[in-house]
């Protein structure tokens, strides 16, 4: 399991999600404890649960109708209550130029709430992440590792806690 340094680390919270119904719920509660402006990155490889994680946040943060993996088109938008939520898939991504190119970095510089998964692959062109989610298959589970580097993943971390 990828994660950044501890440098800069403030918090962190570990679950083992058992099955997929365990990973929709935890999704499901990290969406009330979001706040506009916070950029998560989701590391983990094929398979681990990453966007199914960000489709059960979308969900409860009231996104209706199909929610598609961006990883043909890199990025889907989504406007709930007036409140931008981006949802990036940087797996197809050889080069942090070509996100340059595609005009995506305004994306970043909003008030909206920006998911990113394969975050490693646009390494040195986003930002820092205000928390990051790491899944990791365990049997026919997942160990989740969500850590915040900003004083609000902190507060989202300190939020889930109490939920």
């Amino acid at each position: 399991m990828m994660l950044p340094a501890a440098s800069g680390l403030v918090a962190e919270l570990q679950e083992v999600l058992p099955h997929e119904a365990a990973t929709i719920a935890w999704g499901e509660r990290f969406a009330g404890a979001l706040v506009p402006g916070m950029l998560v990155t989701l590391q983990g490889e094929l398979g681990a649960g990453k966007t199914t994680l960000v489709r059960s946040v979308l969900r409860a943060l009231g996104v209706q109708g199909a929610i598609k993996s961006p990883t043909y088109p890199l990025l889907e938008t989504y406007n709930v209550s007036r409140l931008y939520l981006y949802h990036f898939d940087f797996y197809r991504i050889k080069s942090p130029s070509e996100l340059e190119e595609a005009g995506m970095r305004e994306c970043f510089s909003s008030s909206g709430l920006c998911f990113v998964e394969w975050p490693e692959r646009a390494e040195g062109w986003l930002p820092a992440a205000d928390v990051v989610v790491a899944l990791q298959m365990e049997g026919q589970g997942r160990k989740l590792v969500a850590r915040a580097y900003s004083q609000s993943g902190k507060q989202c971390l300190e939020r889930m806690r109490s939920a």
